[in-house]
Protein backbone atom coordinates (compact mmCIF):
# COMPACT_ATOMS: atom_id res chain seq x y z
CA UNK A 1 0.00 0.00 0.00
CA UNK A 2 1.35 3.65 -1.14
CA UNK A 3 0.68 6.65 0.02
CA UNK A 4 -1.03 7.83 -2.46
CA UNK A 5 -2.99 5.11 -2.06
CA UNK A 6 -4.50 5.44 1.72
CA UNK A 7 -4.64 9.77 0.94
CA UNK A 8 -7.35 8.70 -2.15
CA UNK A 9 -9.17 6.44 0.15
CA UNK A 10 -9.04 8.49 2.98
CA UNK A 11 -10.49 11.50 1.31
CA UNK A 12 -12.87 9.67 -0.69
CA UNK A 13 -15.42 9.45 3.43
CA UNK A 14 -12.89 11.40 6.09
CA UNK A 15 -13.48 15.13 7.06
CA UNK A 16 -10.49 16.02 9.18
CA UNK A 17 -10.84 18.41 12.12
CA UNK A 18 -9.30 21.71 12.29
CA UNK A 19 -8.89 21.50 8.66
CA UNK A 20 -10.02 23.49 5.59
CA UNK A 21 -10.25 20.13 3.33
CA UNK A 22 -9.90 21.40 -0.12
CA UNK A 23 -6.29 22.54 1.17
CA UNK A 24 -5.70 18.58 0.50
CA UNK A 25 -5.84 19.16 -3.39
CA UNK A 26 -2.40 20.30 -3.00
CA UNK A 27 -1.26 19.49 0.56
CA UNK A 28 -0.95 15.70 0.64
CA UNK A 29 -2.37 13.90 4.01
CA UNK A 30 0.47 11.56 5.55
CA UNK A 31 -0.92 8.37 6.31
CA UNK A 32 0.80 6.36 9.49
CA UNK A 33 1.60 3.24 9.38
CA UNK A 34 3.21 3.12 12.35
CA UNK A 35 5.04 4.62 15.37
CA UNK A 36 7.88 4.71 18.21
CA UNK A 37 9.08 6.30 20.24
CA UNK A 38 9.72 10.19 18.51
CA UNK A 39 9.07 8.95 15.71
CA UNK A 40 6.32 8.47 12.91
CA UNK A 41 6.51 6.53 9.88
CA UNK A 42 4.60 6.09 6.83
CA UNK A 43 3.79 3.50 4.01
CA UNK A 44 6.33 4.23 2.21
CA UNK A 45 8.80 4.38 5.42
CA UNK A 46 9.85 8.07 5.50
CA UNK A 47 9.85 9.09 9.44
CA UNK A 48 8.87 12.00 11.09
CA UNK A 49 9.89 13.16 14.97
CA UNK A 50 6.49 14.29 16.74
CA UNK A 51 7.93 17.20 17.40
CA UNK A 52 4.43 18.12 18.86
CA UNK A 53 3.39 15.54 20.52
CA UNK A 54 0.55 14.29 18.17
CA UNK A 55 -1.51 17.36 19.52
CA UNK A 56 0.39 17.44 23.46
CA UNK A 57 -1.30 13.77 24.24
CA UNK A 58 2.00 11.68 23.71
CA UNK A 59 4.45 11.64 27.40
CA UNK A 60 6.17 8.84 26.61
CA UNK A 61 6.68 7.92 22.81
CA UNK A 62 4.35 6.01 20.43
CA UNK A 63 4.62 2.54 21.16
CA UNK A 64 5.88 3.10 24.67
CA UNK A 65 6.46 -1.33 25.46
CA UNK A 66 5.79 -0.93 29.32
CA UNK A 67 1.91 1.08 28.66
CA UNK A 68 1.45 -1.41 25.51
CA UNK A 69 1.59 -4.26 28.05
CA UNK A 70 -0.58 -2.92 30.69
CA UNK A 71 -3.45 -2.44 28.57
CA UNK A 72 -2.96 -5.66 26.92
CA UNK A 73 -2.74 -7.32 30.26
CA UNK A 74 -6.38 -5.07 30.90
CA UNK A 75 -7.87 -6.07 27.76
CA UNK A 76 -7.75 -9.96 28.81
CA UNK A 77 -9.74 -9.37 31.72
CA UNK A 78 -12.09 -6.57 31.31
CA UNK A 79 -12.23 -3.62 28.19
CA UNK A 80 -15.56 -1.07 29.39
CA UNK A 81 -18.64 -1.49 32.21
CA UNK A 82 -21.09 0.97 32.31
CA UNK A 83 -19.51 3.26 34.91
CA UNK A 84 -23.45 3.89 36.70
CA UNK A 85 -23.98 1.82 39.75
CA UNK A 86 -20.40 -0.33 38.74
CA UNK A 87 -17.06 0.29 38.72
CA UNK A 88 -13.53 -1.50 38.37
CA UNK A 89 -9.87 -1.87 40.03
CA UNK A 90 -8.01 0.23 37.32
CA UNK A 91 -10.26 3.26 37.79
CA UNK A 92 -10.14 3.06 41.72
CA UNK A 93 -6.24 2.78 42.04
CA UNK A 94 -6.17 5.69 39.72
CA UNK A 95 -8.75 7.63 41.40
CA UNK A 96 -6.56 7.56 44.93
CA UNK A 97 -3.19 7.62 42.80
CA UNK A 98 -4.84 11.56 41.33
CA UNK A 99 -6.19 12.43 44.46
CA UNK A 100 -2.69 12.08 46.16
CA UNK A 101 -0.27 13.80 43.46
CA UNK A 102 -3.18 16.82 42.82
CA UNK A 103 -3.00 20.12 45.30
CA UNK A 104 -4.58 19.78 48.60
CA UNK A 105 -8.42 20.04 48.63
CA UNK A 106 -9.09 18.67 45.65
CA UNK A 107 -10.46 14.72 46.61
CA UNK A 108 -13.73 13.32 44.36
CA UNK A 109 -12.51 12.09 40.36
CA UNK A 110 -15.66 12.75 37.85
CA UNK A 111 -14.50 10.84 34.72
CA UNK A 112 -15.48 11.85 31.43
CA UNK A 113 -13.52 10.94 27.87
CA UNK A 114 -11.88 14.19 26.25
CA UNK A 115 -10.80 17.95 27.35
CA UNK A 116 -13.77 19.82 25.82
CA UNK A 117 -16.20 17.47 28.46
CA UNK A 118 -14.40 17.75 31.30
CA UNK A 119 -14.79 21.77 30.66
CA UNK A 120 -18.66 20.98 30.24
CA UNK A 121 -18.09 18.99 33.39
CA UNK A 122 -16.57 21.28 35.73
CA UNK A 123 -18.76 24.72 34.13
CA UNK A 124 -22.23 22.40 34.71
CA UNK A 125 -20.68 21.46 38.15
CA UNK A 126 -20.07 25.05 39.74
CA UNK A 127 -23.19 26.45 38.01
CA UNK A 128 -25.55 23.48 39.75
CA UNK A 129 -23.48 23.98 43.25
CA UNK A 130 -24.34 27.13 43.30
CA UNK A 131 -28.04 26.63 42.96
CA UNK A 132 -28.18 23.95 45.26
CA UNK A 133 -26.95 26.34 47.88
CA UNK A 134 -30.18 28.70 46.68
CA UNK A 135 -27.84 30.98 44.86
CA UNK A 136 -27.80 32.38 40.96
CA UNK A 137 -25.19 32.78 38.93
CA UNK A 138 -25.57 32.90 35.14
CA UNK A 139 -22.22 33.90 34.39
CA UNK A 140 -18.71 32.43 33.58
CA UNK A 141 -15.53 34.44 33.76
CA UNK A 142 -12.51 33.56 32.00
CA UNK A 143 -9.22 35.47 30.41
CA UNK A 144 -8.75 36.67 26.52
CA UNK A 145 -6.95 34.77 24.38
CA UNK A 146 -8.46 31.55 26.02
CA UNK A 147 -8.91 28.50 24.57
CA UNK A 148 -10.95 25.15 26.99
CA UNK A 149 -12.24 23.16 23.88
CA UNK A 150 -14.83 22.86 21.03
CA UNK A 151 -18.46 21.78 22.62
CA UNK A 152 -20.21 24.93 23.05
CA UNK A 153 -19.99 25.43 26.58
CA UNK A 154 -16.09 24.73 26.27
CA UNK A 155 -16.58 27.35 23.73
CA UNK A 156 -18.24 29.86 25.20
CA UNK A 157 -15.40 30.40 28.14
CA UNK A 158 -12.58 30.56 25.00
CA UNK A 159 -11.94 34.01 23.67
CA UNK A 160 -9.95 32.76 20.27
CA UNK A 161 -11.96 34.48 17.74
CA UNK A 162 -10.85 31.39 15.01
CA UNK A 163 -12.64 29.00 16.97
CA UNK A 164 -15.55 31.08 18.63
CA UNK A 165 -16.24 33.53 16.04
CA UNK A 166 -18.87 31.75 13.74
CA UNK A 167 -20.92 30.13 16.37
CA UNK A 168 -21.02 33.75 18.92
CA UNK A 169 -25.32 33.50 18.85
CA UNK A 170 -25.28 30.16 20.16
CA UNK A 171 -22.94 30.05 22.73
CA UNK A 172 -23.99 30.68 27.36
CA UNK A 173 -22.87 33.93 28.42
CA UNK A 174 -19.33 34.70 29.60
CA UNK A 175 -16.90 37.34 30.33
CA UNK A 176 -13.38 37.59 29.82
CA UNK A 177 -10.64 39.80 31.78
CA UNK A 178 -7.53 40.57 30.11
CA UNK A 179 -4.38 38.12 30.55
CA UNK A 180 -1.34 39.28 31.82
CA UNK A 181 0.24 40.87 28.59
CA UNK A 182 3.87 39.22 29.16
CA UNK A 183 6.32 36.48 32.08
CA UNK A 184 6.61 39.80 34.42
CA UNK A 185 5.58 40.14 37.55
CA UNK A 186 3.96 43.89 36.87
CA UNK A 187 2.20 42.62 34.10
CA UNK A 188 0.32 39.66 36.35
CA UNK A 189 -0.29 42.44 39.16
CA UNK A 190 -1.73 44.53 36.61
CA UNK A 191 -4.39 42.19 35.47
CA UNK A 192 -5.09 40.93 38.92
CA UNK A 193 -6.34 44.55 39.01
CA UNK A 194 -8.08 44.53 36.49
CA UNK A 195 -9.73 41.23 37.68
CA UNK A 196 -10.40 42.91 41.18
CA UNK A 197 -12.44 45.24 39.56
CA UNK A 198 -14.68 43.17 37.66
CA UNK A 199 -15.47 41.14 40.52
CA UNK A 200 -15.96 44.05 42.30
CA UNK A 201 -19.12 45.00 39.92
CA UNK A 202 -20.46 41.60 38.56
CA UNK A 203 -18.67 38.71 40.85
CA UNK A 204 -22.12 37.86 42.76
CA UNK A 205 -23.38 37.08 39.45
CA UNK A 206 -20.34 34.73 38.21
CA UNK A 207 -20.32 31.11 39.01
CA UNK A 208 -16.32 30.28 38.39
CA UNK A 209 -13.31 31.31 36.55
CA UNK A 210 -11.47 29.57 34.60
CA UNK A 211 -8.08 29.45 33.15
CA UNK A 212 -5.03 27.68 31.37
CA UNK A 213 -2.51 27.76 34.01
CA UNK A 214 0.84 29.09 32.96
CA UNK A 215 0.21 28.74 29.22
CA UNK A 216 -2.31 29.50 26.93
CA UNK A 217 -1.44 26.98 24.24
CA UNK A 218 -3.69 27.07 21.87
CA UNK A 219 -3.71 30.99 22.57
CA UNK A 220 -0.52 31.24 20.25
CA UNK A 221 1.56 29.92 23.25
CA UNK A 222 1.05 33.24 25.32
CA UNK A 223 2.76 32.65 28.87
CA UNK A 224 2.56 34.34 32.10
CA UNK A 225 3.45 34.67 35.76
CA UNK A 226 2.93 31.86 38.13
CA UNK A 227 1.99 35.20 40.88
CA UNK A 228 -0.96 36.25 38.34
CA UNK A 229 -2.68 32.62 39.81
CA UNK A 230 -2.25 32.98 43.14
CA UNK A 231 -3.88 36.60 43.13
CA UNK A 232 -6.49 35.31 41.04
CA UNK A 233 -7.47 32.45 43.34
CA UNK A 234 -7.35 34.87 46.24
CA UNK A 235 -9.75 37.12 44.63
CA UNK A 236 -12.43 34.44 43.56
CA UNK A 237 -12.06 33.58 47.24
CA UNK A 238 -13.31 36.53 48.22
CA UNK A 239 -16.27 36.83 45.83
CA UNK A 240 -17.24 33.80 46.14
CA UNK A 241 -16.06 32.16 42.62
CA UNK A 242 -15.02 29.22 41.87
CA UNK A 243 -11.18 28.68 40.50
CA UNK A 244 -11.28 26.12 37.79
CA UNK A 245 -7.74 25.28 36.24
CA UNK A 246 -7.64 23.77 33.15
CA UNK A 247 -4.63 21.49 33.03
CA UNK A 248 -5.92 19.60 30.44
CA UNK A 249 -2.36 20.74 27.97
CA UNK A 250 -0.57 21.78 31.01
CA UNK A 251 -0.63 19.17 33.29
CA UNK A 252 1.32 15.92 33.75
CA UNK A 253 4.73 17.86 34.26
CA UNK A 254 4.58 20.22 30.80
CA UNK A 255 5.80 23.37 32.40
CA UNK A 256 8.06 22.10 34.96
CA UNK A 257 5.94 20.79 37.57
CA UNK A 258 3.41 17.93 37.74
CA UNK A 259 0.63 20.98 37.83
CA UNK A 260 1.08 24.41 36.60
CA UNK A 261 -0.64 25.14 39.73
CA UNK A 262 2.16 24.25 41.93
CA UNK A 263 4.08 26.74 40.72
CA UNK A 264 2.13 29.46 42.34
CA UNK A 265 1.27 27.36 45.01
CA UNK A 266 -2.87 27.24 45.03
CA UNK A 267 -5.33 24.78 44.85
CA UNK A 268 -8.31 25.21 42.69
CA UNK A 269 -11.57 24.47 43.12
CA UNK A 270 -11.86 21.95 40.14
CA UNK A 271 -8.75 20.47 38.04
CA UNK A 272 -9.68 19.49 34.44
CA UNK A 273 -6.80 16.78 33.31
CA UNK A 274 -6.85 14.92 29.72
CA UNK A 275 -4.76 14.79 27.01
CA UNK A 276 -1.50 13.30 28.76
CA UNK A 277 -3.81 11.24 31.68
CA UNK A 278 -3.07 8.05 29.42
CA UNK A 279 0.04 8.88 27.81
CA UNK A 280 -1.43 9.99 24.48
CA UNK A 281 -2.94 6.19 24.22
CA UNK A 282 -6.79 7.02 24.37
CA UNK A 283 -9.84 9.05 25.20
CA UNK A 284 -10.32 9.97 28.98
CA UNK A 285 -10.56 13.06 31.02
CA UNK A 286 -11.55 13.71 34.75
CA UNK A 287 -12.27 16.73 36.78
CA UNK A 288 -11.15 16.68 40.92
CA UNK A 289 -12.73 18.62 43.17
CA UNK A 290 -13.18 19.38 46.45
CA UNK A 291 -15.37 18.01 49.52
CA UNK A 292 -17.70 20.90 49.52
CA UNK A 293 -18.24 20.50 45.91
CA UNK A 294 -19.28 16.99 46.47
CA UNK A 295 -21.27 17.40 49.55
CA UNK A 296 -23.35 20.28 47.59
CA UNK A 297 -24.67 16.90 45.65
CA UNK A 298 -24.90 14.92 48.30
CA UNK A 299 -28.54 14.36 49.88
CA UNK A 300 -31.45 11.90 49.76
CA UNK A 301 -32.45 11.25 46.19
CA UNK A 302 -33.71 14.50 44.76
CA UNK A 303 -33.59 14.31 40.89
CA UNK A 304 -32.68 18.46 40.82
CA UNK A 305 -29.86 18.39 43.00
CA UNK A 306 -28.21 15.34 41.90
CA UNK A 307 -25.95 15.61 38.92
CA UNK A 308 -27.47 14.37 36.04
CA UNK A 309 -24.37 14.02 33.70
CA UNK A 310 -23.27 11.18 31.57
CA UNK A 311 -20.95 9.45 28.65
CA UNK A 312 -21.20 6.17 27.59
CA UNK A 313 -17.21 5.47 28.21
CA UNK A 314 -17.08 7.21 31.32
CA UNK A 315 -14.31 5.65 33.09
CA UNK A 316 -13.26 3.06 29.91
CA UNK A 317 -11.17 0.14 31.99
CA UNK A 318 -8.50 0.41 29.05
CA UNK A 319 -8.12 3.82 29.29
CA UNK A 320 -7.84 3.67 32.97
CA UNK A 321 -4.79 1.30 32.68
CA UNK A 322 -2.85 3.39 29.71
CA UNK A 323 -3.23 6.37 33.05
CA UNK A 324 -1.99 3.98 35.27
CA UNK A 325 1.23 2.75 33.54
CA UNK A 326 1.76 6.69 32.60
CA UNK A 327 1.72 7.36 36.11
CA UNK A 328 3.78 4.05 37.01
CA UNK A 329 6.71 5.64 34.89
CA UNK A 330 6.85 9.30 36.17
CA UNK A 331 7.51 7.37 39.36
CA UNK A 332 9.88 5.32 38.45
CA UNK A 333 12.19 7.23 36.11
CA UNK A 334 11.80 10.69 38.02
CA UNK A 335 10.46 12.33 34.73
CA UNK A 336 9.98 15.70 36.37
CA UNK A 337 13.73 16.01 37.37
CA UNK A 338 15.19 14.34 33.47
CA UNK A 339 12.88 17.08 31.79
CA UNK A 340 14.35 19.88 34.02
CA UNK A 341 17.83 19.16 32.01
CA UNK A 342 15.79 18.65 28.73
CA UNK A 343 14.47 22.00 29.12
CA UNK A 344 17.24 24.03 29.78
CA UNK A 345 19.02 22.35 27.24
CA UNK A 346 16.07 23.26 25.07
CA UNK A 347 16.31 26.62 26.48
CA UNK A 348 20.23 27.15 25.68
CA UNK A 349 19.53 25.51 21.91
CA UNK A 350 16.65 28.41 21.08
CA UNK A 351 18.72 31.62 22.07
CA UNK A 352 19.93 31.58 18.85
CA UNK A 353 16.76 32.20 17.26
CA UNK A 354 16.87 36.03 18.91
CA UNK A 355 19.85 36.76 16.15
CA UNK A 356 17.25 36.20 13.37
CA UNK A 357 15.14 39.42 11.47
CA UNK A 358 12.52 37.68 11.22
CA UNK A 359 12.01 36.82 14.85
CA UNK A 360 9.45 39.10 17.31
CA UNK A 361 9.57 36.68 20.70
CA UNK A 362 11.35 33.66 22.01
CA UNK A 363 9.53 32.08 25.02
CA UNK A 364 9.75 28.76 26.97
CA UNK A 365 7.90 27.14 30.16
CA UNK A 366 9.25 23.92 31.12
CA UNK A 367 8.67 21.45 27.89
CA UNK A 368 6.83 24.10 25.84
CA UNK A 369 8.81 26.47 23.71
CA UNK A 370 8.00 28.85 21.30
CA UNK A 371 9.31 30.69 18.79
CA UNK A 372 7.06 33.62 17.32
CA UNK A 373 7.82 35.27 13.59
CA UNK A 374 7.34 38.74 12.50
CA UNK A 375 6.47 40.84 9.77
CA UNK A 376 4.41 38.24 7.64
CA UNK A 377 1.08 39.10 6.30
CA UNK A 378 -1.65 36.79 7.51
CA UNK A 379 -2.80 35.77 4.49
CA UNK A 380 0.64 34.32 3.40
CA UNK A 381 -0.12 31.18 6.01
CA UNK A 382 3.46 31.72 6.78
CA UNK A 383 2.87 28.54 9.32
CA UNK A 384 1.69 26.56 6.80
CA UNK A 385 5.11 26.88 4.64
CA UNK A 386 6.95 26.04 7.90
CA UNK A 387 5.48 22.52 8.62
CA UNK A 388 5.30 21.71 4.82
CA UNK A 389 8.95 22.07 4.63
CA UNK A 390 9.59 20.95 8.02
CA UNK A 391 7.65 17.46 7.10
CA UNK A 392 9.99 17.60 4.06
CA UNK A 393 12.89 17.37 6.23
CA UNK A 394 11.41 14.51 8.27
CA UNK A 395 10.16 16.98 11.59
CA UNK A 396 6.52 17.49 12.05
CA UNK A 397 6.22 21.14 13.28
CA UNK A 398 2.31 22.18 13.37
CA UNK A 399 2.93 26.35 14.02
CA UNK A 400 -0.77 28.47 15.16
CA UNK A 401 -0.46 30.93 12.78
CA UNK A 402 2.89 33.15 12.82
CA UNK A 403 3.91 31.07 16.62
CA UNK A 404 6.19 28.24 16.33
CA UNK A 405 6.08 25.67 19.49
CA UNK A 406 8.15 22.93 20.03
CA UNK A 407 6.20 20.45 22.79
CA UNK A 408 8.06 17.19 22.43
CA UNK A 409 7.40 13.40 24.22
CA UNK A 410 9.59 13.15 27.42
CA UNK A 411 11.57 10.29 25.43
CA UNK A 412 13.12 12.64 23.13
CA UNK A 413 16.66 12.70 22.88
CA UNK A 414 19.34 15.67 23.20
CA UNK A 415 20.43 14.30 19.34
CA UNK A 416 16.63 14.22 18.37
CA UNK A 417 15.61 17.65 19.84
CA UNK A 418 18.80 19.16 18.29
CA UNK A 419 17.32 17.72 15.15
CA UNK A 420 14.00 19.56 15.46
CA UNK A 421 15.74 23.17 16.36
CA UNK A 422 18.88 22.85 13.84
CA UNK A 423 15.58 22.22 11.30
CA UNK A 424 13.41 24.72 12.25
CA UNK A 425 16.32 27.48 12.68
CA UNK A 426 17.75 27.01 8.61
CA UNK A 427 13.74 26.71 7.72
CA UNK A 428 13.09 30.27 9.78
CA UNK A 429 16.42 31.52 8.22
CA UNK A 430 15.72 30.85 5.14
CA UNK A 431 11.70 32.03 4.92
CA UNK A 432 12.17 34.85 2.14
Amino acid sequence: MTNAQIMERDLAHIWHPCTQMKDHEFIPIIPIKKAKGVYLYDFEDHRYIDAISSWWVNLFGHSNDYINQKVNEQLQTLEHVIFAGFTHEQIVRLSERLVRLAPSGLEYCFYADNGSSAIEVALKMSFHYHKNRGERRPLFLSLTNSYHGETIGALSVGDVELYKQTYEEILIRSLQVPVPKDKSQEAAKEAARALEKLLAKRGREISAFIVEPLVQCAGYMHMYHPSYLRLAKELCEEYGVHFIADEIAVGFGRTGTMWACEQAGISPDFMCLSKGLTGGYLPLSVVLTTKDVYNAFYCDYNEYKAFLHSHSYTGNALACAAANATLDIFEQEDILKKNRIKADYIKKRMERFWDLPNIKDVRQTGMIAAVELSGYDPKRRIGLTINQECLRRGVFLRPLGSVVYFMPPYVIDFNQIDEVLDTLYDVVRNLA
